[in-house]
């Protein structure tokens, strides 16, 4: 196996560090911001996006000289010890107001929508007058013939000409007409400001720019994007990497009901792009069939729009200034819209995702992993992100635990995200910063940020892995730009099969199509699945007959069971059953023994390489086997622990595999080395269990355990709301040392962070269930052995004023294995004899 590429999994490079969210919501001082950083590079964090968050006070205004001169200070000192900086365009978010600052420049910078005013025909002859605001302009004035109070008949709708602000229209005889009046309007809308009394609904509200409007948007890179880099432009390409995004909203937060986005002249392109004037009702009202299409093609030219006036002159600014342009749009599901991002990113917040109820593979917000990696697979970026953790709490506002965490970084990564940037770490959690602003801090300022280091590591590994790798699949899910399906890859995931996402633009665009195989970027796909066939337009369906005639496999599914279409696809009548018709050389050949719904599989070819990265999503311990393609040296490369090993297979070719709760494993194959063979072991060592259940004292607190018994701390006088460290020791005899192959405790229940001492040797720290620990039979001794766990709670305690559940709770129990005897060895000798 090649060493270096052994050593840059263990030791990975920096580029791959975690790059948090790094609030600035407080007085800012050069000592404490220099502080915090090298905090972070002890922990492992070499890099930051830098954050202005609400709490900045207000005479340290948004990109003044002092504000920046602030900047500086971080962006300097990040410099001197190798870190990586990402720039925030927004003062808070949604980006592109500059804190207000655009529209102060000029008010017509405001953003837009369109309004519709509904006036119903009631005589033969209708008059209305129009009642137009300033800054409004008439869009459109149009007759509707309405077959209830929410739909129309389609064909039936008349344009109507506006003259001195009337509109007349003469009914006919038939049917219930209304008269509907367009109108472009200032939305409104506002962004969350820096300062205290900039909050959603708050009278200081900075307003929220039109960005549909290229001048508008122009003016925004001048406040902004060209104010850092005339600071800051020594670091620019090397320091300072990306300028981040965060989901451009073209209304506004907050902004008039019922409008649509809009913007000046915008009609034009709107008919420009293949819409009609008379389709604008049916963005309000039902129409039958039709309704989806055209509601569909306005959202596509919208984005159009978006991506025209916002995404790519940031893009382009970007480009020309060394550095990536990342951050991500609004929903979890626009993978079009990353069209111009060098670093594609997404967003995983308020548990939408998570452990329970399914949520990881169920709903348009599972995407959120694979629209972000499948967009930079097909546009051959080497990295792309993810801001998560953001309000993943679920107990209460800080109550995260680290087991969840892990599980994040875990359901990321698997997926193909390369670039994790947790939400977030505060400058400061004083006063309602800590419960008001997104919380909890998932950094310097919770629980696990003393064991911070190991999930840098963990992250830097398996970053590394999906960064310059090659993801195997040969399978395809046909996707919309904003529309990424879920509910047929549910049983995808279920079974290891390795997809990925594939937008309908880049099929007809960016994909070479010959001999039944798409080939885009690095990847080549031998069979495109679809969800919903409805959707499909000709440029898409011409692309699918080219791919089926060369011999690629299509396979369709629609959930309305009215499937329109004339291609000589494999149909289905309900997700499951793609099981059985996705050919068996297509699926990777991987195989699960037994079978495990909640075990995710993510396999890439690295070098010469090829890994599978297994992932434990479920709430259970695995035990079992796989059966990989390949034949060659298999290693088994653990993330978490930074080992490597050897696995031998077993004489059929299966590898056994364990994976406890919250846990991952990569299985590297070499195909330029022998498997190594291992004949199944059939011997079955003796075992000897102790129970540690009582005789238990408390160190640091004033508490006396009664008997000995443990039990919830919260549940103790005084205790409630405490959040921190308690301090349990006990012991344990042991008869004999030498006898002793492997020791292991189980330490049972424990609420959160358990660190393990046994005669002064730390053992180790667990973080989430199971709390096992294995022990050197080196550190022992005969007759008394003296165990110390220090254990600490959820910062939810202290911060949300809960009593959640605190402390070691067990049951607690050590499991001595025993060497075998030499009759016992013996025996196995010619067990094994007698099998051949």
């Amino acid at each position: 196996m090649n060493t270096s590429i052994q050593e840059q999994f263990l030791h990975p490079p920096e580029e791959f560090t975690p790059i948090p969210f790094w609030f600035w919501n407080d007085h800012l001082s050069k000592e404490e911001i220099c502080r915090q950083i090298h905090d972070f590079h002890e922990k492992g964090v070499n890099g930051f996006v830098l954050h202005p968050r609400i709490g900045i006070p207000k005479e340290i205004e948004y990109l003044s000289d002092e504000f920046m001169d602030f900047v500086e200070v971080a962006v300097q000192e990040a410099d001197q010890l190798g870190m990586f900086v990402i720039l925030y365009d927004e003062a808070m978010y949604p980006s592109g107001s500059a804190n207000g600052k655009v529209v102060k420049a000029n008010p017509k910078y405001a953003s837009r929508g369109l309004k519709m005013s509904e006036y119903p025909c009631d005589a033969r002859i209708s008059e209305v007058v129009l009642a137009i605001e300033k800054n409004e302009n008439v869009v459109s004035v149009q007759a509707i013939k309405k077959q209830s109070e929410s739909a129309i008949y389609d064909h039936e709708t008349q344009l109507l000409e506006v003259k001195d602000r009337k509109v007349q229209f003469i009914c006919p005889d038939d049917g219930d007409w209304s008269i509907l009046v367009f109108v472009e309007t200032f939305s409104r809308g506002t962004i969350r400001g820096i300062h205290f009394g900039e909050d959603d609904g708050e009278a200081n509200a900075p307003a929220s720019t039109d960005l549909l409007n290229p001048d508008a948007v122009k003016k925004f890179i001048q406040v902004t994007h060209d104010t850092y880099y005339e600071k800051l432009k020594r670091y620019f390409g090397h320091t300072i990497i990306a300028m981040f995004t965060d989901e451009p909203d073209i209304l506004g937060r907050g902004s008039l009901r019922g409008l649509k986005p809009w913007t000046y002249h915008f009609l034009d392109f709107y008919k420009r792009n293949g819409n009609a004037e008379t389709d604008l009702p049916l963005l309000w009202f039902e129409a039958g069939e039709r309704t989806a299409l055209v509601r569909k093609n306005y959202r596509k030219t919208v984005n159009a729009k978006m991506t025209e006036s916002y995404y790519y002159p940031i893009s382009r600014w970007c480009r020309d200034h060394n550095i990536a342009l990342t951050g991500h749009p609004a929903a979890s599901d626009d993978i079009g819209l990353l069209e111009h991002f060098q670093i594609p990113g997404q967003d995983v917040v308020w548990r939408w995702v998570g452990p329970e109820d399914g949520k990881a593979i169920k709903g348009h917000h599972s995407t959120a992993g694979k629209c972000s990696a499948d967009a930079a697979r097909h546009r051959e970026r080497r990295r792309n992100l993810n801001e998560f953790l953001g309000v993943c709490s679920k107990e209460s506002d800080w109550a995260l635990s680290p087991g969840d965490m892990k599980w994040y970084m875990d359901w990321l990564l698997v997926r193909g995200v390369n670039l994790l940037c947790p939400h977030a770490f505060y400058y400061s959690i004083d006063g309602k910063r800590r419960s008001h602003e997104r919380p909890p801090d998932v950094g310097p300022n919770n629980s696990w940020w003393p064991y911070y280091k190991t999930f840098a590591q963990y992250m830097k590994r398996l970053s590394w892995l999906m960064t310059d790798s090659t993801n195997e699949t040969a399978i395809a899910v046909l996707c919309e730009e904003d529309f990424l399906p879920w509910k047929i890859v549910k049983p995808l995931y279920e079974n290891q099969i390795e997809f990925n996402y594939l937008e309908e633009s880049l099929l007809h665009s960016s994909c070479k199509i010959a001999d039944g195989v798409i080939r885009i970027a690095n990847q080549k796909y031998e069979v495109v699945v679809i969800e919903a066939s409805h959707r499909l337009e000709n440029s898409v369906m011409q692309a699918l007959e080219a791919f089926i005639d060369g011999g690629g496999k299509v396979i369709i599914w629609n959930e309305e069971e009215t499937i329109q279409s004339n291609l000589h696809a494999t149909y289905i009548s309900k997700p499951e059953e793609i099981l059985q018709v996705i050919p068996a050389s297509n699926r990777n050949e991987f195989h699960l023994i037994p079978c495990d719904p909640s075990i995710r599989l993510s396999k890439v070819r690295k070098d010469h390489l090829i890994f599978y990265l297994l992932v434990n999503e479920g709430e259970d311990d695995y035990q079992g086997q796989i059966c990989l393609k390949e034949e060659g040296k298999v290693e088994k490369w653990d993330p978490w622990n930074a080992m490597i090993e050897e696995c031998p297979m077993y004489e059929d070719g299966m590898l056994p595999i364990s994976l406890s709760r919250r846990s991952s494993i990569v299985y590297c194959v070499d195909p330029s080395q022998e498997s190594v063979i291992e004949i199944e072991d059939s011997f079955e060592p003796q075992r000897k269990k102790l129970l540690l259940n009582d005789a238990w004292q408390v160190k640091n607190v004033p508490v006396a355990l009664k008997d000995g018994l443990l039990q919830p701390w919260n549940h103790w006088e005084g205790m409630k709301f405490f959040s921190g460290t308690i301090i349990y020791e006990s012991c344990f005899e042991l008869d004999e040392i030498d006898a002793i192959k492997q020791i292991k405790i189980d330490l049972g229940e424990v609420y959160e962070i358990a660190k393990v001492v046994v005669n002064e040797k730390e053992i180790g720290v667990g973080m989430w269930a199971p709390y096992e620990f294995k022990i050197d039979p080196a550190f022992l001794k005969k007759g008394r052995n003296f165990i110390k766990v220090e254990v600490t709670n959820s910062m939810a305690n202290q911060m949300d004023q809960v009593s959640l559940r605190s402390g070691l709770i067990g049951p607690i129990e050590v499991e001595i294995e025993i060497k075998p005897s030499n009759q016992d060895r013996d025996d196995k000798h010619h067990l094994r004899k007698a099998n051949r």
